[in-house]
């Protein structure tokens, strides 16, 4: 198995625990759960979508760990570079609003999970140069 192959994958696991991580950080923070018993959520109401949509957050990184492993190289590469690029996006803000929130722990794991996105596009990217 290629080298680099294993590298993505890892970082995508590693991303995908950090936000995870993230998100029992945020439980502790002083008002959210009893926010989360009343069906809001950050001053938004809890919708079975919203619930879904953040399922899909937490499974596309542990799908995209798998499929790093399985997919054929341009695909493969392709995929890590765009669905990567996507989440370092996502993720970025997501720390700048855990910083503004004050959420420090939430803001450095999800801080480690913008970084390990980069870290995947660059393994993909890089790739490419090299073959």
């Amino acid at each position: 198995m290629e080298d680099w192959k294993i590298k993505v994958s890892v970082l995508w696991l590693f991303a995908s625990i950090a936000f995870l991580a993230h998100q029992i950080i945020v439980l502790m923070e002083p008002g959210v759960l009893a926010q989360l018993m009343a069906g809001m959520a950050e001053d938004q109401e809890i919708t079975p979508g919203m619930i879904l949509f953040s399922a899909i957050l937490m499974l596309v990184p542990m799908i995209m760990a798998f499929l790093s492993l399985t997919l054929k190289h341009s695909l493969n590469r392709w995929l890590n570079i765009i669905v990567g690029v996507a989440f370092a996006v996502l993720w970025f803000f997501s720390v700048i609003e855990a910083a503004q929130s004050a959420y420090w722990g939430g803001a450095l794991m999800t801080l480690s999970a913008a970084i390990a996105s980069v870290l995947i596009v660059w393994y993909a990217w890089k790739h490419r140069l090299a073959s």
